[in-house]
């Protein structure tokens, strides 16, 4: 019987989920290149502690961007090594590969998802929308007809669903999420400090002391860049209360995009929200204060996942075991959801 294995394939971790073993990897989707031979030196966590640190000849990049493959190739290689970590690398026994991308890809993009899957070793390939995917691991049961809201705030994108029997009501699929909010940062930084900092330390100032609302303390950290002024190294202290302000631009996006979401949903689904509150998925949901903003700005009730980073990955494999019924549902509502592709 063939191993039935959900893929989160997200901008900045690669989560895989096997039935009966639950989340088995979880790393960054980073891979290190060696621009020379086209050889590569390192994948994951080992090529992530390589960024920003890497000679002229080799090369640390993310493959996605915004949620979608940017580096077709590089993808390619980066999922056949996860699986056959994941998996093993027998001919004969292939897994049956669920992969979550995000509500608002094109066909094009779908289908270079399918193909990279595909060409990594699936037996059969389907694909999923994140938000469904996001709301089934979080616990929610997604075919009832009662509406649900779901918020999957993801490294590339964030992505906003109204969901009810089975499918996506009404949707949004946003650029902004974890990694704008880095960028953010270094913007910030750089304008306000004087100070160049890179990629990681900006994630690192995010998981430390990022803030979308008002602490009740306020909290502080050392930060180490180059002093744009004299190009020398410096260290600065920077404080909560401007991290919430470096990143107020995309936290207000992110709001403006979810009230969007809730002026386009039928009134009796709104009142199912309403009553039922929001859930946060993703990694975004763990900023401080994310679930507070949020609360703020629709006035409803807002939970945060149990295991916000894993819902996806978790949502993906729970969605094989259902995949029958799941696809009744969504025949029954405007054609086929989940697209399945085999090997030729």
């Amino acid at each position: 019987m063939a191993t039935k294995v959900g893929i989160d394939l997200g901008t900045a971790n690669v989560l895989v989920y096997i039935k009966g073993k639950g989340i088995v990897l979880n790393e960054p989707s980073v891979v290190a290149v060696n621009r020379d031979t086209d050889e590569i030196l390192a994948i994951g966590e080992e090529a992530r502690q390589m960024l920003g640190r890497t000679p002229a000849n080799i090369t640390a990049a993310k493959p996605l961007k915004d949620g979608v493959i940017s580096d077709y190739d590089i993808t390619e290689r980066m999922l056949k090594y996860f699986i056959r970590k994941t998996c093993g690398s027998s001919r004969f026994f292939k897994p049956v590969i669920m992969v979550c991308v995000p509500s608002g890809v094109t066909e094009v993009e779908k289908r270079a998802v399918r193909e990279a899957a595909i060409m990594a070793g699936g037996k059969e390939v389907y694909l999923m929308e994140e938000p469904l995917a996001a709301a089934i691991g979080a616990g929610m049961d997604v075919t009832e007809p009662s509406g649900k809201m779901v918020i999957d705030i993801g490294g590339g994108t964030t992505d906003i669903a109204v969901i009810a029997l089975g499918g996506i009501v009404t949707s949004a699929s946003i650029k902004m999420a974890g990694d704008k909010f880095d960028e953010y940062i270094v913007r910030y930084m750089r304008k306000v400090h004087k100070l160049y900092i890179g990629e990681r330390t900006g994630e690192d100032i995010k998981k430390a002391i990022g803030t979308a609302y008002p602490r009740e303390e306020e909290v502080s950290m050392e930060c180490r860049g180059r002093d744009l002024v004299t190009g020398l190294p410096k260290t600065v202290t920077i404080t909560s209360e401007e991290m919430m302000e470096a990143i107020e631009e995309p936290v207000n996006t992110i709001c403006e995009s979810i009230h969007g979401v809730l002026e386009q949903t039928p009134p009796e689904l709104a009142a199912d929200i309403s009553n039922e509150g929001i859930m946060l998925t993703g990694g975004g949901a763990l900023l401080y204060g994310m679930d507070q903003k949020v609360k703020e700005r629709t006035g409803m009730e807002v939970k945060v996942a149990e295991d916000p980073k894993s819902c996806v990955a978790i949502g993906t494999g729970k969605a094989l075991d259902e995949l029958d019924r799941l696809q009744e549902l969504s025949m029954n509502q405007r054609g086929p959801r989940y697209s399945k592709r085999g090997r030729r």
